[in-house]
């Protein structure tokens, strides 16, 4: 403490748990500086997860299908997760056993670049599926 003191310093305590404690003569306000600076570098090499959507009705064309299928292919290659969702409006929840098939057809087609995160679920008026994209 007296040779902080003499310095005009703070004495900082490193690690209090150590035997015998760990302490460091420096500026209190730069050290803190410091400390931020390393929580925002880390924070910036941190990976961030994008989910891209897919929308599907429970009578999805052929050509409409392969259509948002190459979509979907981009997306994984690219690293993102893909949500497709059937929506279903009005009377059309009946073909709930359509819009399973489809979001089954849609993630074997998709087996070689993604896997199944979440399975075909019905929320409300919609049903949705997970995809994530495979580890090269």
């Amino acid at each position: 403490m007296k040779f902080a003191e003499e310095q005009e310093l703070d004495l900082i305590e490193i690690s209090p748990n150590a035997d015998p404690p760990v302490c460091k003569i420096s500026d209190y306000q730069k050290y803190l500086y410091q400390q931020k600076k390393k929580q925002k570098e880390l924070k910036a090499k941190a990976v961030k997860v994008v989910v891209k959507e897919i929308r599907f009705g429970p009578n999805t064309d052929e050509h409409d299908y392969n259509f948002k299928l190459k979509h979907a292919e981009k997306f994984l290659a690219e690293g993102s997760k893909v949500k497709a969702y059937v929506f279903f409006k009005g009377r059309s929840i009946l073909f709930k056993d359509k819009g399973e098939i489809l979001l089954l057809k849609f993630a074997q087609d998709l087996e070689e670049l993604g896997k199944v995160e979440q399975l075909p679920r019905l929320e409300g008026k919609r049903m949705t599926m997970f995809l994530t994209p495979k580890k090269k």
